[in-house]
């Protein structure tokens, strides 16, 4: 059963600029793992980020930190939670999630759909 889903956008050079602008960025909203990958990746995890806080249905409280978009076997991005974001999840019941992450014409996209129930 879906229990939410989310979708977001993220303007890349924008991104760009942002963390040139604000050095610590990085680091308050990507995990170790995610920090140093290029910034077209980054725009997608952040907009991963929002998307899972869209279908989580929840304006604020969540940790940037306790989303991250880990690469799976094949390379398919795998979307792991912790924190605030497990538990917000554990409230609604979410068990899985599935995650499409893309980049082009200078946009980062993300669409996440949480699953739960039977």
């Amino acid at each position: 059963m879906i229990v939410g889903i989310g979708v977001d956008v993220c303007d890349i050079a924008r991104m760009a600029r942002s963390l040139e602008r604000t050095p610590r960025l990085r680091e308050r909203l990507f995990s170790p793992a995610e920090a140093d990958l290029p910034v077209e990746s980054l725009a997608a995890r952040f907009a991963a980020k929002e998307a899972v806080a869209k279908a989580l249905t929840t304006r604020g409280g969540l940790g940037w930190r306790d989303v991250e978009i880990r690469r799976g076997e094949h390379g398919q991005p795998i979307l792991h939670v912790s924190g605030t974001v497990a538990a917000r999840a554990a409230e609604l019941g979410v068990t899985r999630w599935q995650v499409s992450l893309s980049h082009d014409a200078g946009v980062a996209l993300a669409f996440v759909v949480a699953e739960g129930g039977s």
